[in-house]
């Protein structure tokens, strides 16, 4: 009984020392008055206009990633707005080149998708790039950035759940605000 009273009387002994050393003392909140702090997501916007037919691929891809990730949202551009991200259709292998994190262009190539790829599964590995994540190859199809060496069959769009906590700890806090500038080409 005792010690109990002395463990309890150790916060307002510890208030008293630091007075009287001139420290500032601070109540820690009891955790039924704890503020929680809420970080809204980053967002991201992306510019499909020129991305021919894979538009809605592009949509399902953006769409993949908000449901799977919550410190990072990409969204349409407006009329009038600079994109984060562009999509350009071409005819050659898709890839993507990055300038910082959240932001680049991504060349949504024809040759994989006249090969038999899945352009679900390319649009959402090429925005994982964008989102910060390198290509992991080879690898198995249950890993979105596995990319081309999970084969023709593999139709999987969605990150694996070491893929989603990269990108998460990639779009956390300040990190995500004050990313450094770099120039990276992914070729997938």
């Amino acid at each position: 009984m005792r010690s109990s009273k002395a463990l309890r009387a150790l916060p307002a002994v510890a208030v008293a020392v630091l007075a009287l050393a001139g420290g500032q003392a601070v109540a820690a909140p009891t955790s039924g008055s704890a503020q929680q702090q809420v970080i809204a997501a980053r967002v991201l916007t992306y510019d499909s206009s020129q991305a021919a037919e894979f538009k809605d691929a592009v949509t399902k891809g953006a769409a993949i990633w908000n449901d799977s990730v919550a410190n990072v949202e990409l969204k349409p551009v407006a009329s009038g707005q600079r994109a984060n991200i562009r999509i350009i259709a071409d005819n050659g292998w898709p890839r993507t080149a990055t300038t910082s994190l959240g932001s680049g262009t991504i060349y949504f190539g024809r040759q994989a998708v006249d090969e038999g790829y899945n352009t679900v599964r390319i649009s959402s590995h090429e925005l994982g790039h964008i989102l910060g994540l390198p290509d992991m190859k080879p690898g198995p199809c249950s890993s979105l950035m596995s990319g081309s060496t999970a084969g023709t069959s593999c139709t999987n769009p969605n990150p694996n759940a070491a893929e989603k906590a990269e990108v998460e700890d990639n779009f956390a806090g300040a990190l995500a605000s004050s990313a450094a500038t770099r120039d990276l080409l992914f070729v997938d």
